[in-house]
């Protein structure tokens, strides 16, 4: 259901992998809120561990590579990472409950959160690194 489409693509290999890396961790964040399993919180917690470490790295190499085509607008694109790794940081872990139909309400937050910023960034951002625009 999620994965990397055409359009997503960049053209630039190793963003282009890491990319679609994202789009399988949405897939994997859709498929645990398609478990009917009664207690999620430890998935809940790995899942929010994962994206923040791998967005951390994603945007490390991307912002490296920006350095090296010497990108115009690094801060810009930079502090959208930022705004990115606050808000899953910001993710209240700890309250959690046992409760089934909230703990499907944080993952459904967070795939929405995930898949809205993921498609919109690389659309209307990370196409500018290569020189695309999106209509």
């Amino acid at each position: 259901m999620y994965e990397m489409k055409p359009e997503y693509f960049t053209g630039v290999d190793f963003i282009d992998r890491e990319h679609a890396r994202l789009f399988e961790l949405a897939q994997e964040t859709y498929d645990l809120l398609q478990d009917t399993f009664q207690y999620k919180t430890d998935q809940i917690t790995a899942l929010v561990s994962e994206l923040i470490d791998y967005t951390r790295t994603h945007f490390s190499h991307e912002e490296a590579y920006q350095k090296e085509i010497n990108y115009p607008f690094i801060k810009q694109h930079a502090a959208q990472h930022r705004q990115f790794e606050d808000s899953l940081a910001r993710i209240d872990l700890d309250s959690l409950s046992d409760d089934f139909d909230e703990q499907n309400e944080t993952i459904e937050n967070i795939l929405n959160f995930l898949i809205n910023w993921l498609v919109n960034h690389i659309l209307k951002v990370d196409m500018l690194l290569v020189g695309k625009t999106v209509e």
